[in-house]
Protein backbone atom coordinates (compact mmCIF):
# COMPACT_ATOMS: atom_id res chain seq x y z
CA UNK A 1 0.00 0.00 0.00
CA UNK A 2 1.52 3.22 -1.09
CA UNK A 3 1.56 6.38 1.13
CA UNK A 4 -1.09 8.70 0.69
CA UNK A 5 -0.50 12.32 -0.81
CA UNK A 6 -2.23 14.94 0.67
CA UNK A 7 -4.40 17.79 -0.96
CA UNK A 8 -3.70 21.16 -2.16
CA UNK A 9 -5.93 24.00 -2.88
CA UNK A 10 -4.33 26.00 -5.50
CA UNK A 11 -5.94 29.74 -5.61
CA UNK A 12 -5.93 31.41 -9.13
CA UNK A 13 -5.51 29.94 -13.23
CA UNK A 14 -3.23 32.18 -13.81
CA UNK A 15 0.25 31.12 -15.38
CA UNK A 16 1.27 30.72 -12.07
CA UNK A 17 -1.34 28.72 -10.81
CA UNK A 18 -1.90 26.45 -14.10
CA UNK A 19 1.55 25.66 -14.44
CA UNK A 20 1.74 24.21 -10.85
CA UNK A 21 -1.15 22.19 -11.38
CA UNK A 22 0.25 20.72 -14.22
CA UNK A 23 3.33 19.59 -12.10
CA UNK A 24 0.93 18.48 -9.51
CA UNK A 25 -1.20 15.94 -12.07
CA UNK A 26 2.24 14.77 -13.14
CA UNK A 27 3.14 13.78 -9.58
CA UNK A 28 -0.67 12.61 -8.89
CA UNK A 29 -1.20 15.04 -6.30
CA UNK A 30 -4.75 15.63 -5.82
CA UNK A 31 -5.57 19.34 -5.93
CA UNK A 32 -8.84 21.90 -6.10
CA UNK A 33 -7.46 24.67 -8.50
CA UNK A 34 -10.24 28.09 -7.56
CA UNK A 35 -10.37 30.80 -10.29
CA UNK A 36 -12.37 33.29 -9.59
CA UNK A 37 -12.84 34.42 -13.32
CA UNK A 38 -14.90 32.31 -16.17
CA UNK A 39 -11.74 31.34 -17.36
CA UNK A 40 -7.57 31.04 -17.01
CA UNK A 41 -4.83 33.32 -17.91
CA UNK A 42 -5.18 36.12 -15.27
CA UNK A 43 -3.19 38.97 -16.04
CA UNK A 44 -3.31 38.52 -19.75
CA UNK A 45 -6.62 38.11 -19.74
CA UNK A 46 -7.49 41.10 -21.76
CA UNK A 47 -11.28 42.36 -20.33
CA UNK A 48 -10.88 39.76 -17.28
CA UNK A 49 -14.42 39.82 -16.07
CA UNK A 50 -13.01 39.47 -12.70
CA UNK A 51 -11.59 43.21 -12.76
CA UNK A 52 -7.77 41.77 -12.34
CA UNK A 53 -6.36 42.29 -15.59
CA UNK A 54 -3.83 45.14 -16.29
CA UNK A 55 -3.91 44.59 -20.22
CA UNK A 56 -4.05 47.14 -22.21
CA UNK A 57 -5.36 46.70 -26.10
CA UNK A 58 -1.72 47.40 -27.28
CA UNK A 59 0.48 45.35 -25.09
CA UNK A 60 3.15 42.88 -26.33
CA UNK A 61 4.93 41.54 -23.81
CA UNK A 62 8.68 42.73 -23.08
CA UNK A 63 9.77 39.52 -22.97
CA UNK A 64 10.84 37.74 -25.83
CA UNK A 65 8.98 34.52 -26.88
CA UNK A 66 12.37 32.25 -26.07
CA UNK A 67 12.19 33.52 -22.43
CA UNK A 68 8.77 33.15 -21.66
CA UNK A 69 8.26 29.50 -23.22
CA UNK A 70 7.22 26.76 -21.14
CA UNK A 71 10.05 24.05 -21.04
CA UNK A 72 7.17 21.37 -22.13
CA UNK A 73 5.48 23.32 -24.59
CA UNK A 74 6.87 25.60 -27.13
CA UNK A 75 5.44 28.79 -28.14
CA UNK A 76 4.98 28.70 -32.12
CA UNK A 77 7.49 28.92 -34.18
CA UNK A 78 5.73 31.88 -36.42
CA UNK A 79 5.48 34.48 -33.33
CA UNK A 80 7.35 37.20 -33.03
CA UNK A 81 9.85 38.18 -31.12
CA UNK A 82 7.60 40.01 -28.88
CA UNK A 83 4.03 38.56 -28.79
CA UNK A 84 0.46 40.42 -28.04
CA UNK A 85 -1.32 40.09 -25.09
CA UNK A 86 -3.55 38.02 -27.32
CA UNK A 87 -0.78 35.55 -28.49
CA UNK A 88 0.16 34.85 -25.39
CA UNK A 89 -3.09 34.61 -23.94
CA UNK A 90 -3.85 31.73 -26.76
CA UNK A 91 -0.88 30.13 -25.74
CA UNK A 92 -1.86 29.46 -22.15
CA UNK A 93 -4.99 28.07 -23.25
CA UNK A 94 -3.45 25.42 -25.74
CA UNK A 95 -0.97 24.47 -22.97
CA UNK A 96 -4.11 24.36 -20.19
CA UNK A 97 -6.13 21.71 -23.10
CA UNK A 98 -3.13 20.16 -24.10
CA UNK A 99 -2.36 18.91 -20.39
CA UNK A 100 -6.10 18.59 -19.68
CA UNK A 101 -6.06 20.66 -16.93
CA UNK A 102 -9.28 22.61 -17.50
CA UNK A 103 -11.53 19.95 -16.40
CA UNK A 104 -9.40 20.46 -12.81
CA UNK A 105 -10.27 23.78 -12.54
CA UNK A 106 -13.49 25.42 -10.95
CA UNK A 107 -13.80 28.58 -12.99
CA UNK A 108 -16.33 31.43 -11.70
CA UNK A 109 -15.56 30.85 -7.63
CA UNK A 110 -12.92 32.78 -5.52
CA UNK A 111 -10.97 31.98 -2.54
CA UNK A 112 -12.47 34.24 -0.15
CA UNK A 113 -11.15 33.19 3.08
CA UNK A 114 -8.02 31.04 4.49
CA UNK A 115 -7.68 30.24 7.49
CA UNK A 116 -4.93 27.81 8.82
CA UNK A 117 -6.58 25.46 12.15
CA UNK A 118 -4.37 24.89 15.29
CA UNK A 119 -4.14 21.15 13.36
CA UNK A 120 -2.39 22.69 10.55
CA UNK A 121 -5.21 22.11 7.91
CA UNK A 122 -6.27 24.66 5.89
CA UNK A 123 -10.21 26.19 6.39
CA UNK A 124 -11.03 27.48 2.67
CA UNK A 125 -13.97 29.51 2.42
CA UNK A 126 -15.12 30.00 -1.32
CA UNK A 127 -17.51 32.32 -3.01
CA UNK A 128 -20.10 29.80 -3.07
CA UNK A 129 -20.71 29.80 0.64
CA UNK A 130 -18.80 26.33 1.11
CA UNK A 131 -15.81 25.36 3.13
CA UNK A 132 -13.75 22.68 2.40
CA UNK A 133 -10.20 21.54 4.29
CA UNK A 134 -7.02 21.24 2.52
CA UNK A 135 -3.74 20.01 3.70
CA UNK A 136 -1.91 22.37 1.34
CA UNK A 137 -2.56 25.83 0.32
CA UNK A 138 -0.86 27.02 -2.97
CA UNK A 139 -1.12 30.92 -3.23
CA UNK A 140 -1.12 31.82 -6.81
CA UNK A 141 -3.34 35.17 -7.17
CA UNK A 142 -0.72 37.38 -8.72
CA UNK A 143 0.44 40.65 -8.00
CA UNK A 144 -0.15 42.93 -10.35
CA UNK A 145 -4.03 43.91 -9.54
CA UNK A 146 -4.31 45.58 -6.66
CA UNK A 147 -3.06 49.47 -7.90
CA UNK A 148 -1.23 51.82 -5.77
CA UNK A 149 -2.34 55.28 -6.16
CA UNK A 150 -0.44 58.26 -4.82
CA UNK A 151 -1.96 60.89 -2.50
CA UNK A 152 -1.59 64.46 -3.17
CA UNK A 153 -3.39 67.84 -1.51
CA UNK A 154 -5.64 69.83 -3.04
CA UNK A 155 -8.58 68.63 -5.49
CA UNK A 156 -8.32 67.77 -9.19
CA UNK A 157 -11.69 68.69 -11.30
CA UNK A 158 -10.45 66.51 -13.98
CA UNK A 159 -10.40 62.70 -14.87
CA UNK A 160 -8.10 60.61 -12.75
CA UNK A 161 -7.31 56.89 -13.12
CA UNK A 162 -4.81 53.96 -12.39
CA UNK A 163 -2.99 52.49 -15.50
CA UNK A 164 -4.85 48.93 -14.39
CA UNK A 165 -7.98 50.73 -15.87
CA UNK A 166 -6.67 51.41 -19.09
CA UNK A 167 -7.63 50.44 -22.23
CA UNK A 168 -7.15 52.04 -25.21
CA UNK A 169 -6.84 56.13 -25.77
CA UNK A 170 -10.77 56.46 -26.34
CA UNK A 171 -11.45 53.55 -23.31
CA UNK A 172 -12.47 54.83 -20.15
CA UNK A 173 -11.71 58.43 -21.22
CA UNK A 174 -11.10 59.44 -24.71
CA UNK A 175 -7.80 61.19 -24.84
CA UNK A 176 -7.94 62.84 -27.93
CA UNK A 177 -6.89 66.43 -28.00
CA UNK A 178 -6.36 66.88 -24.18
CA UNK A 179 -3.59 67.42 -21.60
CA UNK A 180 -2.34 64.24 -20.44
CA UNK A 181 -0.11 63.37 -17.69
CA UNK A 182 1.22 59.79 -17.14
CA UNK A 183 2.23 59.55 -13.12
CA UNK A 184 5.29 57.14 -13.26
CA UNK A 185 8.16 55.42 -15.52
CA UNK A 186 7.74 51.62 -15.35
CA UNK A 187 6.74 49.35 -17.82
CA UNK A 188 3.19 50.59 -18.44
CA UNK A 189 4.18 54.24 -18.25
CA UNK A 190 6.49 54.09 -20.90
CA UNK A 191 4.10 52.09 -23.78
CA UNK A 192 0.57 53.91 -22.59
CA UNK A 193 2.82 57.41 -22.86
CA UNK A 194 4.23 56.34 -25.93
CA UNK A 195 1.03 55.62 -27.84
CA UNK A 196 -0.66 58.71 -26.29
CA UNK A 197 1.80 61.02 -26.81
CA UNK A 198 1.11 60.57 -31.15
CA UNK A 199 -0.04 63.50 -32.19
CA UNK A 200 -3.27 62.34 -33.50
CA UNK A 201 -4.23 62.17 -29.69
CA UNK A 202 -3.25 63.82 -26.85
CA UNK A 203 -2.40 67.62 -27.30
CA UNK A 204 0.37 67.69 -24.68
CA UNK A 205 1.84 64.59 -22.74
CA UNK A 206 3.33 64.70 -20.15
CA UNK A 207 5.89 62.35 -18.07
CA UNK A 208 6.08 63.19 -14.07
CA UNK A 209 8.32 61.33 -11.77
CA UNK A 210 9.73 61.10 -8.42
CA UNK A 211 13.31 59.91 -9.91
CA UNK A 212 14.68 59.58 -13.23
CA UNK A 213 15.03 56.04 -14.85
CA UNK A 214 17.08 54.27 -17.31
CA UNK A 215 15.08 53.34 -20.23
CA UNK A 216 16.37 49.85 -21.85
CA UNK A 217 15.77 48.79 -25.79
CA UNK A 218 13.84 45.49 -26.16
CA UNK A 219 16.98 45.21 -28.61
CA UNK A 220 20.56 44.89 -28.57
CA UNK A 221 22.63 44.15 -30.84
CA UNK A 222 20.20 43.23 -33.42
CA UNK A 223 18.54 40.65 -31.20
CA UNK A 224 16.10 40.69 -28.17
CA UNK A 225 18.35 42.27 -25.42
CA UNK A 226 16.77 39.05 -22.92
CA UNK A 227 18.92 37.13 -24.92
CA UNK A 228 22.20 38.08 -23.48
CA UNK A 229 21.11 37.43 -20.17
CA UNK A 230 24.21 36.87 -18.12
CA UNK A 231 24.70 33.34 -16.82
CA UNK A 232 24.00 31.81 -13.73
CA UNK A 233 27.76 30.66 -12.79
CA UNK A 234 29.00 34.32 -13.66
CA UNK A 235 29.73 36.73 -10.10
CA UNK A 236 26.55 38.76 -10.01
CA UNK A 237 28.91 41.76 -9.72
CA UNK A 238 30.74 41.59 -12.69
CA UNK A 239 27.78 40.57 -14.89
CA UNK A 240 26.35 43.74 -13.64
CA UNK A 241 29.15 45.83 -14.29
CA UNK A 242 29.38 44.20 -18.12
CA UNK A 243 25.73 44.77 -18.73
CA UNK A 244 25.86 47.97 -17.80
CA UNK A 245 28.73 49.01 -19.71
CA UNK A 246 26.88 47.32 -22.45
CA UNK A 247 23.79 49.39 -21.45
CA UNK A 248 25.37 52.69 -21.28
CA UNK A 249 27.27 52.19 -24.61
CA UNK A 250 24.13 51.07 -26.41
CA UNK A 251 21.73 53.95 -25.40
CA UNK A 252 24.40 56.77 -24.40
CA UNK A 253 23.10 58.86 -21.44
CA UNK A 254 18.62 60.01 -20.85
CA UNK A 255 19.52 63.56 -20.97
CA UNK A 256 20.14 63.54 -24.11
CA UNK A 257 16.77 61.97 -25.20
CA UNK A 258 15.50 64.87 -22.86
CA UNK A 259 14.52 62.60 -19.96
CA UNK A 260 16.09 63.74 -16.52
CA UNK A 261 19.49 62.36 -15.09
CA UNK A 262 18.79 58.82 -13.11
CA UNK A 263 19.95 58.76 -9.73
CA UNK A 264 21.36 55.45 -10.10
CA UNK A 265 23.20 53.09 -12.32
CA UNK A 266 21.28 50.53 -15.41
CA UNK A 267 19.81 47.61 -13.48
CA UNK A 268 19.54 49.06 -9.84
CA UNK A 269 15.97 49.86 -10.53
CA UNK A 270 13.51 46.86 -12.08
CA UNK A 271 14.31 47.62 -15.75
CA UNK A 272 11.75 50.12 -17.35
CA UNK A 273 11.95 48.67 -21.26
CA UNK A 274 10.71 50.37 -24.31
CA UNK A 275 11.28 50.30 -28.07
CA UNK A 276 9.68 53.32 -28.54
CA UNK A 277 9.57 55.25 -25.48
CA UNK A 278 13.02 57.37 -26.20
CA UNK A 279 11.51 58.15 -29.45
CA UNK A 280 9.19 59.81 -28.52
CA UNK A 281 10.67 61.79 -26.26
CA UNK A 282 13.41 62.18 -28.42
CA UNK A 283 10.26 64.05 -31.08
CA UNK A 284 9.48 65.87 -28.23
CA UNK A 285 5.85 64.28 -28.46
CA UNK A 286 6.54 63.24 -24.27
CA UNK A 287 7.62 65.95 -22.15
CA UNK A 288 9.24 65.65 -18.31
CA UNK A 289 8.23 66.72 -15.03
CA UNK A 290 9.56 66.25 -11.79
CA UNK A 291 6.08 64.55 -9.66
CA UNK A 292 3.11 66.26 -8.93
CA UNK A 293 2.99 68.77 -6.10
CA UNK A 294 -0.61 69.61 -5.61
CA UNK A 295 -3.88 69.51 -7.56
CA UNK A 296 -5.52 73.32 -8.10
CA UNK A 297 -8.77 72.56 -9.38
CA UNK A 298 -8.42 72.20 -13.66
CA UNK A 299 -4.48 72.73 -13.07
CA UNK A 300 -2.05 70.48 -11.65
CA UNK A 301 1.20 71.98 -9.43
CA UNK A 302 4.73 70.26 -9.98
CA UNK A 303 7.51 70.29 -8.00
CA UNK A 304 9.18 72.66 -10.00
CA UNK A 305 6.29 74.92 -8.80
CA UNK A 306 5.21 75.00 -12.37
CA UNK A 307 1.65 74.39 -13.37
CA UNK A 308 0.13 73.23 -16.53
CA UNK A 309 -3.76 72.85 -16.83
CA UNK A 310 -4.64 69.18 -17.54
CA UNK A 311 -7.43 67.22 -18.26
CA UNK A 312 -6.57 63.39 -17.39
CA UNK A 313 -3.68 61.43 -15.10
CA UNK A 314 -3.15 58.07 -15.49
CA UNK A 315 -1.65 56.91 -12.40
CA UNK A 316 1.55 54.23 -13.38
CA UNK A 317 2.41 53.63 -9.93
CA UNK A 318 2.87 49.60 -9.33
CA UNK A 319 0.31 47.75 -7.49
CA UNK A 320 0.09 46.87 -3.75
CA UNK A 321 0.87 42.80 -3.06
CA UNK A 322 -2.23 41.52 -1.42
CA UNK A 323 -3.71 38.45 -0.12
CA UNK A 324 -7.68 39.61 0.65
CA UNK A 325 -8.58 35.91 1.70
CA UNK A 326 -5.92 35.64 4.87
CA UNK A 327 -7.05 37.07 7.94
CA UNK A 328 -3.75 36.39 9.91
CA UNK A 329 -1.16 39.14 9.41
CA UNK A 330 1.92 37.16 9.44
CA UNK A 331 0.78 35.71 5.54
CA UNK A 332 0.88 39.26 4.57
CA UNK A 333 3.10 41.51 3.51
CA UNK A 334 4.47 43.97 6.24
CA UNK A 335 4.56 48.02 6.52
CA UNK A 336 7.79 48.16 3.89
CA UNK A 337 5.55 45.30 1.32
CA UNK A 338 7.98 42.69 2.64
CA UNK A 339 7.04 38.88 3.17
CA UNK A 340 10.37 37.01 3.85
CA UNK A 341 9.90 33.51 2.20
CA UNK A 342 12.44 31.08 1.88
CA UNK A 343 13.40 30.74 -2.07
CA UNK A 344 10.61 33.41 -2.77
CA UNK A 345 8.01 30.24 -1.81
CA UNK A 346 7.39 29.57 1.75
CA UNK A 347 7.19 31.36 4.97
CA UNK A 348 9.16 29.74 7.73
CA UNK A 349 7.09 27.67 10.06
CA UNK A 350 4.65 27.08 8.03
CA UNK A 351 5.14 24.01 5.64
CA UNK A 352 2.18 23.80 4.15
CA UNK A 353 1.61 26.97 2.21
CA UNK A 354 3.70 28.08 -0.88
CA UNK A 355 3.36 31.23 -2.99
CA UNK A 356 3.87 30.84 -6.18
CA UNK A 357 5.15 33.27 -8.61
CA UNK A 358 5.56 36.00 -5.92
CA UNK A 359 8.36 37.67 -7.32
CA UNK A 360 9.53 39.80 -9.77
CA UNK A 361 11.87 37.91 -11.92
CA UNK A 362 14.00 39.10 -15.02
CA UNK A 363 13.66 38.73 -17.62
CA UNK A 364 10.02 36.94 -16.64
CA UNK A 365 7.60 36.19 -14.47
CA UNK A 366 5.55 33.45 -17.13
CA UNK A 367 7.00 30.24 -16.66
CA UNK A 368 8.48 31.29 -12.67
CA UNK A 369 6.33 29.38 -11.19
CA UNK A 370 6.83 26.33 -13.48
CA UNK A 371 9.99 26.00 -11.89
CA UNK A 372 8.99 26.39 -8.38
CA UNK A 373 6.34 23.81 -8.60
CA UNK A 374 9.20 21.19 -9.01
CA UNK A 375 10.20 21.78 -5.79
CA UNK A 376 6.39 21.46 -4.34
CA UNK A 377 5.96 18.69 -6.18
CA UNK A 378 9.05 16.60 -4.75
CA UNK A 379 8.38 17.89 -1.41
CA UNK A 380 4.33 16.91 -1.15
CA UNK A 381 5.70 13.39 -2.41
CA UNK A 382 8.60 13.02 0.08
CA UNK A 383 11.24 13.29 -2.22
CA UNK A 384 12.24 16.68 -1.00
CA UNK A 385 12.54 18.09 2.82
CA UNK A 386 12.89 21.75 3.61
CA UNK A 387 15.84 22.80 5.99
CA UNK A 388 15.07 23.28 9.43
CA UNK A 389 13.10 26.82 10.46
CA UNK A 390 16.23 28.72 11.54
CA UNK A 391 18.32 27.36 8.52
CA UNK A 392 15.07 28.66 6.32
CA UNK A 393 15.18 32.28 7.96
CA UNK A 394 19.23 32.61 7.68
CA UNK A 395 19.27 31.01 3.91
CA UNK A 396 16.26 33.92 3.19
CA UNK A 397 18.00 36.70 4.21
CA UNK A 398 21.09 35.93 2.25
CA UNK A 399 19.13 35.61 -0.79
CA UNK A 400 17.52 38.63 -0.24
CA UNK A 401 20.87 40.25 0.47
CA UNK A 402 21.96 38.98 -3.09
CA UNK A 403 19.27 40.04 -4.89
CA UNK A 404 18.08 42.69 -3.37
CA UNK A 405 21.07 44.71 -2.15
CA UNK A 406 22.01 45.73 -5.74
CA UNK A 407 18.49 48.24 -5.99
CA UNK A 408 17.76 51.25 -4.01
CA UNK A 409 15.08 50.79 -1.37
CA UNK A 410 11.43 51.15 -2.44
CA UNK A 411 8.27 49.52 -1.91
CA UNK A 412 8.71 47.47 -5.58
CA UNK A 413 12.14 46.60 -5.09
CA UNK A 414 10.82 44.05 -2.40
CA UNK A 415 10.51 40.70 -4.71
CA UNK A 416 13.27 40.77 -7.28
CA UNK A 417 14.95 37.90 -8.42
CA UNK A 418 17.36 37.34 -11.22
CA UNK A 419 15.37 34.33 -13.07
CA UNK A 420 18.76 32.08 -14.51
CA UNK A 421 20.43 32.64 -10.91
CA UNK A 422 17.08 31.88 -8.80
CA UNK A 423 16.49 28.59 -10.92
CA UNK A 424 20.10 27.36 -11.28
CA UNK A 425 19.90 27.93 -6.79
CA UNK A 426 16.31 26.15 -7.01
CA UNK A 427 17.79 23.05 -8.42
CA UNK A 428 21.30 22.99 -5.87
CA UNK A 429 18.34 23.08 -3.39
CA UNK A 430 16.26 20.40 -4.39
CA UNK A 431 19.13 18.50 -4.80
CA UNK A 432 20.06 19.14 -0.62
CA UNK A 433 16.52 18.80 -0.17
CA UNK A 434 16.64 15.02 -1.97
CA UNK A 435 18.99 13.92 0.30
CA UNK A 436 17.37 15.25 3.81
CA UNK A 437 14.62 13.53 2.61
CA UNK A 438 16.28 10.52 1.86
CA UNK A 439 17.77 10.65 5.50
CA UNK A 440 14.51 11.12 6.75
CA UNK A 441 13.28 7.72 5.00
CA UNK A 442 11.52 10.21 2.13
CA UNK A 443 8.29 10.23 4.78
CA UNK A 444 5.64 12.57 3.74
CA UNK A 445 6.20 16.01 5.26
CA UNK A 446 2.72 16.74 5.08
CA UNK A 447 0.21 14.17 5.99
CA UNK A 448 -2.67 13.67 3.95
CA UNK A 449 -5.40 14.13 6.70
CA UNK A 450 -8.06 16.11 4.30
CA UNK A 451 -7.75 14.68 1.44
CA UNK A 452 -6.93 10.81 0.69
CA UNK A 453 -5.03 9.09 -2.34
CA UNK A 454 -2.74 6.30 -3.49
CA UNK A 455 0.80 7.38 -4.32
Amino acid sequence: MGAQLPKACIIGAGCSGFTTAKRLKDSHIPYDCFEMSDDIGGNWYYKNPNGHSACYESLHIDTSKWRLAFEDYPVPSDWPDFPHHAQLLGYFKDYVDHFGLRETITFNTAVTKAERGADGLWDVTLSTGETRRYDVLIVCNGHHWDPRTPDYPGTFDGVAFHAHAYSDPFDPYDMRGKNVVVVGMGNSAMDIASELSQRPIAKNLWVAARRGVWVLPKYMNGRPADKAAMPSWMPRKLGLNLARKAIKKAIGNMEDYGLPKPDHEPLEAHPSVSGEFLTRAGCGDIKFKPNIKAFEGANVRFEDDSVERIDAIIYATGYKISFPFFTDPAFKTDADNRLPLFKRMVPAGTANLFYMGLAQPLPTLVNFAEQQAKLVAAYLTGHYHLPSDAEQVSVTAKDEDFYLGGYYASARHTIQVDFGHYCADLIKEIERGKARAKTAGNRLPVAAKAGLVEA
